[in-house]
């Protein structure tokens, strides 16, 4: 018999609010390389989201005792499947990966434009998973709030 050993990359993200640039933590920059363009950012109590033109720079902020940060990139090109489902009050993105590794990215407490703003950053991930450029308007958008229905 052959047995496939899963283990999940990291616990799920439940993300309850987004972020403006001048929000972002410091140590964020860190990670993003400076031809890098910031699409979006997502906080939970203490764990944060990025998603650049390139990448998804998960930050998972554990404590329990000691203090521990680790840091998850998920670079598009390893995106094998990308979905978002939309429910009342929130929603979700779930990515598998080419290693066959899942991804949940949840979204809690959600406003029908926080649905506008998700909906433009997926539609950004698939034009990079596409290997197209994401449209800039869209990324406009995200970040000046223009997350009116259109």
């Amino acid at each position: 018999m052959f047995y496939t050993k899963y283990k999940e990359i990291t616990r799920e993200f439940n993300f309850s609010a987004s972020l403006k640039k001048s929000d972002l933590p410091g140590y964020i920059n860190h990670y993003i390389l400076s031809d890098e363009q910031i699409i979006a950012a997502y906080k939970t109590l203490r764990d944060h989201g990025v998603f650049t033109d390139r990448k998804i720079v998960l930050f998972d902020n554990y404590s329990q005792q000691k203090i521990r940060k680790t840091i998850f990139t998920i670079f598009y090109s390893s995106i094998t499947t990308i979905s978002v489902t939309f429910e009342v009050d929130k929603a979700k993105i779930d990515i598998l990966l080419d290693n066959g590794y899942p991804v949940h990215l949840n979204f809690i407490d959600v406003k029908p434009e926080d649905k506008v703003r998700l909906r433009l950053l997926y539609t950004c991930i698939s034009r990079v998973i596409e290997g197209k450029e994401p449209l800039k308007e869209n990324i406009k958008r995200i970040w000046n709030d223009e997350v009116n229905f259109k």
